[in-house]
This record gives structure tokens, C-alpha cells and sequence, in this order.
């Protein structure tokens, strides 16, 4: 399910996993599971630095399956084990993301908030935001439940 309030600057989308917090922040903590999974479709990556810890520096390309290579740069800026990461993507557009796991019946309510520099740049954001949010987090969830 996904979601930007046109008035917000927040890009929202949520997923219920069938598997427990801690297994979902393994694939965020370890670089060989995350590398798995971050993007859309057909896109792979490959990792120059992946420091997972507060103020870590994430610094990686993104490999379209089109052939274009996208760099990425990244500050993690929050990790509570199992419950809470925020990651600050540093060029354009910068964003920052939040993802919050908690304890849902068997598994893990996750919410995926992406706040944009403002609610114009959320807008322009909103058709990317709501497919390719969506096609990550199948990723995600498919590595986890598989």
C-alpha cells in the first residue's frame, strides 16, 4: 500500500511480513542480503561502503537493468536493532528514509516513509515512489519469506 499526501513532503508506504523484526532488519544489516534486494526490478548493485551504524557512510551503484549505472550516496543515520533505520540519501533528490518494523500477530508491520525537501519535490516524486517503493519492498519480501 502506498501513499503521498500532496500537503506533506512524505512519501508512505507499508507492508506486513510473515517473519519476524529481527529477520527483517537482517536484510538491511547484512550488505550481501540488501544488496539482494534494494531497488526496482532488474536493477542489481554493487557496494563501495556499507558502514551500518549511526553516521555510517553507504555509498554504492545502482546497475539499471536498462545499463545505466546510478550512483548513490547515503549517511545512516538511525539503527535501533529490529525496530527502527533511517537512512539520509544525499543527492538529488535528497530524501530521507524511514523504515519502522514492529511485532504484528506472527510477523512484522513495516512503514517505509520517504520525506522529500518539500511537498512540490513529494509530488514530482509520487509516480516513481509508489511503483518502485512497491517493487523493492516485494523484493525485500520475497528474500525474507522465501
Amino acid at each position: 500500500m502506498s501513499d503521498v499526501n500532496l500537503e506533506s513532503a512524505v512519501a508512505h508506504n507499508e507492508r506486513v511480513l510473515a517473519v519476524s523484526p529481527a529477520a527483517v532488519f537482517a536484510a538491511f544489516e547484512r550488505p550481501e542480503l540488501l544488496a539482494q534486494w534494494w531497488g526496482p526490478n532488474g536493477f542489481r548493485n554493487t557496494f563501495e561502503i556499507f558502514e551500518f551504524k549511526p553516521e555510517g557512510r553507504w555509498i554504492f551503484v545502482m546497475h539499471g537493468p536498462n545499463g545505466v549505472d546510478y550512483p548513490n550516496e547515503s549517511i545512516i543515520r538511525e539503527v535501533v536493532p529490529h525496530s527502527r533505520i533511517v537512512i539520509e540519501h544525499l543527492p538529488n533528490p535528497w530524501f530521507r528514509l524511514t523504515v519502522t518494523l514492529t511485532v504484528e500477530g506472527e510477523g512484522t508491520h513495516l512503514s517505509w516513509d520517504q520525506e522529500f525537501e518539500s511537498p512540490e519535490m513529494a509530488a514530482k516524486m509520487r509516480p516513481l515512489c509508489s511503483t518502485f517503493n512497491e517493487q523493492v519492498l516485494d523484493r525485500l519480501q520475497a528474500l525474507v519469506e522465501g
